[in-house]
């Protein structure tokens, strides 16, 4: 365990895994905490100095009254100061869309992998509505984590209502509730992304390393459809299609696709 401290004061606590080859960091994705990413960080840390990080309001890392998601790009940037610049970078779901934002704002990254950034650009699912975040935020400022953790799901991942009934009366609700005060974040990172239209061609017009864009043959349509869109941006992109697999990725799957893309075998 070891911690960064941000341009805002904000401590991210960060855990390594590993100790020898490149520096290769995880970004997790909404709700998630470093522990999510512990069973693929300690697969990927047999080739590379492994690094997760719980993203600010989250598991042991603080936070700050004013979000911004350039606040959380200076979060990865302290992360990666202080253990070296420059890493290779992976982000799954949303946060591989902050990690693809860090790149491009300048963040020293050598490479990039993302997993089914969740993107909605056509018809195969409904557009996340305008008033999305504000109903999130409204329910959290009357202190209703689990209403605004239910909005998500039904809404954010159009989750049929009797999946959502079962994973009540799971022990993983408890932390997602946990977490969920963190959602208007995930909200602002994906911001205009999830509208049913194409990606904006020029938002990302600055990355110009390496990126893996991966997504599950077994997921939903419409990440898999974002996924290629994302990928067909430039020729530093590369898409790749786990067979088998949704965005609840089995890390075994997962961790020799990203070592061959940042090992370049």
């Amino acid at each position: 365990m070891f911690e960064a401290v941000s341009s805002d004061g904000t401590v991210i606590a960060c855990e390594r895994h590993g100790a020898a080859g490149p520096t290769l960091v995880l970004v997790g994705g909404t709700l998630m905490t470093r522990v999510r990413h512990a069973p693929l960080a300690s697969l990927l840390a047999r080739d590379f100095g492994v690094v997760t990080y719980d993203r600010r309001g989250r598991g042991d890392s603080g936070d700050h009254p004013v979000y911004d998601v350039q606040r959380e790009v200076d979060d990865l940037d302290a992360v990666i100061e202080r253990v070296g610049g420059p890493v290779l970078l992976f982000g799954m779901s949303s946060g591989a869309v902050l990690a693809l934002e860090a790149v491009a704002r300048g963040s020293a990254v050598s490479a990039l992998a993302l997993y089914e950034p969740p993107f909605v650009v056509d018809g195969s699912r409904p557009p996340l509505p305008a008033d999305y975040l504000d109903r999130v935020q409204e329910f959290l400022a009357h202190g209703d984590s689990a209403a605004a953790l239910t909005h998500f799901l039904t809404v954010g991942l159009a989750l049929p209502d009797e999946d959502i009934a079962g994973m009540r009366h799971t022990p993983v609700w408890a932390a997602w509730e946990a977490t969920a005060p963190t959602l208007p974040y995930d909200g602002q990172v994906m911001a205009g992304t999830m509208s049913g239209r194409p990606l904006p061609t020029d938002r990302w017009r600055s990355v110009d390393v390496p990126v893996l864009v991966a997504h599950g043959s077994a997921g939903e349509t419409y990440m898999a459809n974002g996924a290629r869109e994302l990928a067909s941006h430039g020729d530093n992109y590369t898409l790749h299609a786990l067979p088998g697999q949704d965005h609840n990725v089995d890390p075994h799957a997962l961790a020799p696709v990203l070592t061959a893309f940042f090992t370049g075998t």
